[in-house]
């Protein structure tokens, strides 16, 4: 009888009184949000053991959960053009056995945010490119003719960084195009640029170090990546970034022309019109295994994505994990994608597809199978050719943090959204802001803060009012 009984005292701890099954070893989690309308959605996300990720837009429990320590992320946001700052930002709670843990995020109304363009820097050449190695304060301007330029407190040092001019030329969209710092540059000093070469026009990515100057790098290149771009000279791409996973991604266009004639948007043999992966350990570089070509007949193995038009510019959101590609379109449609940063072998539909509609622009009914369409567009009555940017992460603008910035060469203003279940929310166009001359490119600093590059020859950095 005394067995009997202990047998049964243990299948009650594990049956609930309904008879469903319950985990002894399992809690739950009580996420409270305070100060919000009604119809706001907060911006919280969940992490805790075993990869677990879970976004949280109003008051839930969330049951059941392993034991363990959870963060709780929020961001401030913008509803109905009010800002709302969040308290605290971020927090973590532990999560026990047969018990509800508690967390309460609280938004405070902070009225509307308004933004201003700051002009760090005048009297540059044509810049296209911003960048920083992680906390350095120094800032790295490249220039399309071929100098990249040092920063200081708003100067210019009289000495270039590295002086590419003799090497590339301007012809075209042709140029030096973008830099990227090496994850390990606080301790192997090495960087990499992407530019076009002068009287062939090929791409070609190089690596250098930085000599014993920390501002001034040691001239002599080192091979990477070079890529036949003869027959246009447009359409060069032109972004290098390394992801999270340390590798180098490589952002190139099409080749030029009109419509794609060669077809290397879609041609798996061509570099062309792609993003391409690769391992930059051993010089000149290796083909990531794990990239979805691999070891496969009439395909390049450094392909990651493909069917791009001109990606000017990309980038990798540090939060949240996703690609932003911000995609040039021909006549009639610019675009934005996003995917997760760890999705390979993504046709983005150049030149299937302009933006989400058929190319050429009226055709219909085309072969739309296996394409990721962007989640965002809009059409030349708001302006010419899309300027990408960033996902903000910096620390001034806290109702933005998550929120990516994008502007147009023609149109000149700048605007943003936050992506959320797979879609382009909270969109907001700031309007122009004051910035003159074409906008070229964004920038971001060691801070994570973010910068609008014009044709006028000055880099603003994008603050509070």
């Amino acid at each position: 009888m005394r067995r009997r009984l202990l047998t049964l005292v243990a299948l009650l701890a594990t049956v609930g009184c309904d008879g469903s099954a319950t985990d002894p070893d399992t809690g739950s989690l009580l996420v409270t949000v305070e100060g919000l309308p009604a119809a706001a959605n907060a911006a919280i996300t969940v992490t805790g053991p075993g990869g677990f990720s879970r976004p949280v837009t109003a008051t839930t429990v969330i049951d059941p959960l392993e034991t363990g320590t959870y963060t709780i992320e929020a961001s401030s946001l913008i509803f109905g053009g009010t800002t709302y700052l969040v308290t605290p930002a971020s927090q973590q709670v532990p999560v026990l056995a047969d018990q509800q843990a508690s967390a309460t995020v609280s938004y405070t109304e902070a009225g509307p945010l308004a933004l201003r363009l700051e002009p760090v820097i005048t009297g540059l050449t044509s810049p296209l490119y911003l960048t920083a190695p992680a906390g350095d304060p120094r800032l790295f301007v490249v220039q399309r003719d071929g100098h990249i330029r040092v920063v200081e407190n708003g100067v210019a040092r009289a000495t270039d960084f590295l002086d590419l001019s003799a090497r590339t030329d301007v012809a075209g969209e042709r140029g030096l195009l973008s830099m990227a710092f090496h994850p390990q540059y606080a301790t192997n000093g090495f960087f990499f640029v992407y530019f076009t070469e002068a009287g062939t026009g090929d791409i070609l990515v190089e690596r250098y170090r930085v000599s014993a100057d920390a501002n001034v790098a040691d001239p002599a290149p080192t091979p990477v990546l070079r890529i036949a771009h003869r027959d246009h000279s447009n359409h060069n791409g032109g972004l290098l970034l390394f992801g999270p996973d340390g590798m180098l991604y490589v952002g190139t266009g099409d080749g030029g022309g009109s419509g794609d004639p060669q077809d290397n948007g879609q041609e798996l043999t061509s570099l062309l019109g792609k993003l391409l992966r690769i391992d930059v350990t051993t010089p000149p570089y290796t083909v990531p295994a794990d990239n979805p070509f691999v070891g496969q007949p009439n395909r390049r193995g450094e392909i990651w994505a493909y069917g791009l038009r001109n990606p000017w510019r990309w980038a990798f959101d540090r939060g949240a994990g996703e690609l932003y590609i911000a995609d040039v379109g021909q006549d009639d449609w610019e675009e934005v994608n996003v995917v997760p940063r760890t999705t390979a072998g993504v046709n983005y539909g150049w030149d299937r597809m302009e933006g989400a509609h058929c190319f050429p622009i009226g055709t219909t009914n085309c072969n739309q199978t296996g394409l990721t369409l962007p989640v965002l567009e809009y059409d030349h009555s708001q302006g010419c050719s899309i300027t990408g940017g960033f996902v903000y992460r910096g620390t001034q603008l806290p109702e933005l943090v998550g929120h990516y910035f994008y502007s147009d060469l023609c149109g000149r203003w700048l605007r943003t959204f936050r992506f959320a279940n797979g879609a382009a929310a909270e969109q907001r166009d700031w309007g122009t802001l004051g910035a003159g001359g074409a906008i070229l490119s964004f920038g971001e600093d060691g801070a994570g803060e973010l910068y609008m590059l014009s044709a006028n020859g000055t880099v603003y950095r994008i603050g509070r009012q």
